[in-house]
């Protein structure tokens, strides 16, 4: 299981939306590699995608830390 750090602004998003990113969040605890590398040329890369609602996030794997940190929110 992962730690997370979230990314700040997502506190703006619209009530809709930030309850998926809550729930998005709990995802990424168990399953943060299910989402697809930000980078195609280096599929196994720790830069991952994740959609969610109608928004993207951004986020950085740290393996030996366990945790996961969210970059961007859109």
């Amino acid at each position: 299981m992962y730690d997370i750090v979230t990314y700040e602004e997502a506190a703006a998003l619209p009530a809709e939306g930030l309850v998926a990113y809550a729930q998005l969040l709990d995802v990424l605890q168990l399953s943060a590699w299910n989402g697809p590398s930000l980078n195609p040329d280096n599929p196994d890369g720790p830069a991952r995608l994740w959609s969610f609602a109608r928004g993207l996030i951004t986020y950085l794997i740290l393996e030996d830390q366990q945790r996961v940190d969210v970059i961007d929110v859109v």
